[in-house]
This record gives C-alpha cells, sequence and structure tokens, in this order.
C-alpha cells in the first residue's frame, strides 16, 4: 500500500501539530510537579497521583536527562520558562553532582544533594556529556562545553578495554575496578553492556557536533565499530545486552525496546560522523534492525513489546512507555532512510496507540505501563530516577525534526 503524496503531506502536518502540542504538555506537567523548591532542582520523585515525594533520593541520570530535555526544549519553543529549568537542572548538577576532586558525576545523592552513592557509572558519565553539551548548544557557555570534553577525558583514559576492546561498565568514585558494575538490580554483573555502548554513542554523536577533533572523530568511529563488530548480532538482528571481557554474549533474551533505539541512534551516529563508508557499510544492519522489530514484536494494536526471555521461550507483552516512544522514532527514522511505507505506517500507528493507552489523561504525562496492562508491575511514580522527560520528550522533539526535514 503506497502513500498518497498529498495525503501523506497533510498527515505530515497534522502529525506535527500533535506533536508540538504534546511536547509542550509534557513539559508543563514538569514545570508544574517536578520543581523542588525547597532542596533546589527537581524532585527525586513524584507518584503516580502527582504528588511528589521530597525525601526521595535524586539520581543522576533522572537530572541528566531533565538537563538534556529542557535545553533541547528551549531550542525549539521560544518559552522563557524552559530556559529557566534549564538553567536551574544545569546550575544543581554543577553544585551538587560534579565530583570536583576525581572528576566526573556522583550516582545519587540524598534529597539534600549530598552524596549518597559516589560510583561512576559509564552510563551516567555518558549522559552528564550529553547534557552539558545540550547546555552549551543552548547557552554557548563556555563552562558545559569544558566539563563535557573534561568527562569525555576520563572515560578515554579510565574506561576504555585496552587489550579487548569497548567500555567498562563502572568504577569507584576514585576511578578504580569495583565488583558490582550493575547498572541496576534488573540487569546482569557483566563488565560490558549494550545499554552503556549506546549511550556512549549518542554522547560522542553530539560531541563531535561541536568539537570536530581529530580525537573525538576516532572515539566516535570506535563507539560505532563497537556495535557493528561485536554488538550488533549478524544472525538475527538483536543486541547483545551483556557481555563478558572477552564479548562473549550472556544475555538472558531480547530488549526489543533497544534494538530499535539503536537502530535509529546508530543511524544519527553515523550521519554525525559523516564518513560515507561507514555509512554504507552500517545502512544495512540499521534498516534489518528496524525490519527484525517490525515483524517480531509488534501487538494488535500497533504496540512493541518488551522483550523476549530465552528461559521461558516467551514474549513480555508489557508495554512500557519508553519502548514504544522509541519505537516510534526509529520506525519513521527507517522510513526516511529507504521510504518504505510500512515503516511509516508503523510509526503512525504507535502514535495513535500511544495517544489511547500510554498518556496518563488530564492528570499528565505518561503512563509506565499502558491502560491495557497490569499497573501493579509498575513503578509507583511518573517521576523517578527510571522516568524523566527524556524518551518521551526526545521522542516528540525527533518526530517533529523528521517530519520537518
Amino acid at each position: 500500500m503506497a502513500v498518497d503524496e498529498l495525503a501523506y503531506d497533510e498527515q505530515q502536518k497534522m502529525l506535527s501539530r500533535e506533536f508540538h502540542a504534546e511536547l509542550v504538555g509534557i513539559a508543563d506537567w514538569w514545570l508544574e510537579h517536578g520543581r523542588d523548591d525547597v532542596r533546589g532542582g527537581f524532585f527525586g520523585e513524584v507518584g503516580v497521583d502527582n504528588t511528589p515525594v521530597p525525601e526521595a533520593d535524586k539520581g543522576i541520570v533522572l537530572n541528566t536527562r531533565i538537563l538534556w530535555f529542557f535545553c533541547e526544549l528551549a531550542r525549539t519553543v521560544n518559552d522563557p520558562r524552559y530556559r529557566e529549568a534549564a538553567e536551574r537542572s544545569y546550575r544543581y548538577l554543577l553544585e551538587h553532582f560534579l565530583d570536583e576532586r576525581h572528576g566526573g558525576v556522583y550516582w545519587m545523592l540524598d534529597a539534600d544533594g549530598r552524596p549518597k552513592d559516589t560510583k561512576k557509572q559509564v552510563y551516567a558519565q555518558a549522559f552528564a556529556i550529553y547534557a552539558l553539551l545540550a547546555y552549551y548548544q543552548l547557552t554557548e557557555e563556555p563552562r558545559a562545553l569544558t566539563e563535557a570534553q573534561n568527562a569525555f577525558v576520563l572515560l578515554e583514559r579510565y574506561t576504555v578495554d585496552r587489550e579487548k576492546g569497548g567500555y567498562l561498565e563502572a568504577f569507584t568514585r576514585e576511578w578504580q575496578a569495583m565488583d558490582d558494575v550493575r547498572l541496576s538490580t534488573k540487569d546482569l554483573n557483566f563488565p560490558k553492556t549494550m545499554n552503556t555502548h549506546l549511550h556512549v554513542l549518542e554522547a560522542y554523536t553530539t560531541l563531535y557536533q561541536v568539537d570536530r577533533s581529530e580525537r573525538v572523530a576516532d572515539a566516535l568511529r570506535y563507539a560505532i565499530d563497537c556495535f557493528d563488530r561485536h554488538i550488533i548480532n549478524k544472525g538475527n538482528f538483536h543486541l547483545r545486552m551483556f557481555m563478558d571481557h572477552d564479548w562473549k554474549d550472556h544475555s538472558p533474551g531480547f530488549t526489543y525496546g533497544h534494538d530499535i533505539e539503536c537502530s535509529w541512534l546508530l543511524a544519527k551516529a553515523v550521519e554525525s560522523l559523516g564518513d560515507n563508508s561507514v555509512t554504507e557499510r552500517l545502512r544495512p544492519s540499521i534498516l534489518a534492525i528496524a525490519d527484525v522489530c517490525l515483524k517480531e514484536a509488534m501487538g494488535e494494536h500497533g504496540e512493541m513489546y518488551d522483550g523476549y526471555e530465552f528461559d521461558t521461550h516467551r514474549v513480555n507483552r508489557e508495554r512500557v512507555w519508553w519502548v514504544q516512544a522509541e519505537a516510534m522514532v526509529g520506525y519513521y527514522k527507517a522510513y526516511s532512510l529507504c521510504g518504505e511505507d510500512r515503516f511509516f505506517l508503523a510509526a503512525e500507528r504507535l502514535w495513535r496507540f500511544i495517544q489511547r493507552y500510554q498518556m496518563a489523561g488530564e492528570s499528565g504525562e505518561w503512563l509506565w505501563l499502558s491502560t491495557l496492562d497490569d499497573q501493579s508491575h509498575a513503578p509507583p511514580y511518573k517521576l523517578g530516577p527510571w522516568k524523566g522527560p527524556y524518551h518521551n520528550g526526545r521522542a516528540m522533539l525527533e518526530m517533529i525534526r523528521l517530519l520537518d526535514d
């Protein structure tokens, strides 16, 4: 079925308006319910009923994602409230999360902004680079770029496996090896993960846009190559999730959300690098990942399922908010690369699913699980250590840009 050009043009305009409206809706919910006007920055948790938990710890992943979102939003929507939120988040990051002695950012603070867990999770350092660069792109504040470049130097100095390749998972505050390197209690304890490599790739993609030095180009090329050589399983075009030092796969299954997220982040990375030979080499894998997700992971309502478990040989059919957001962007990015209507139609159908089943309605924001799922399986918050305005807000921003392009 071909997408009629005139019909597509009108649909494009309609979708763009809808994404703009939802982008502002997400931002305004975070401004109304997320700001911590007593202790500074943003709350560490806000419940499903929009009630803040003032004593909740404040995590670096949440706070870097908030900073990134409001910076990108302020560059897209001319509203001084969004720039002020970006400035608030940036100040809090520098004043509380930044380790002035050993470099990098802490993993967790208590509610009063005191360091509680000082480990250096590489995933978090990558998000700090990403967020600081967004602030630099918004304000041209020199320190934001300097801190991002400093974090880049630390990652390249301490976290690269010089013998076997790739980026190691976590370190102590002093950048020494540690035994438990897990990102969360749900993760397996292996020294190399797809998830950390994915967000190092994302951070370096943006860093190369503002720092065109040879060392950054080499690091971005290296991160791309890690996916091409080690993380993408060329036998089935899923990602390997957990790997040992020798890159042996220990994954318990597939995670469809990360697969499709990788497809479009990898596409952006090769575009940023600007090397035609790398683009041509990676393009088939990028499209193959999207194709496999479309064939294996889609539900009857147009949604994307969470993953596939090897031990039970079953698909986890839960509908998680961030997975839907990433799938929509991933399919539309695939459509923009190859022009196959099935990807456009999948993205449009996902958006309708999100509107109907993933949004929280009048109370605002998105639910962790869709209304078709058992809510007792979801964390009891709309804002929390693993739920910021990053996935859904970024999806709105990316879709607006893709449609405009």
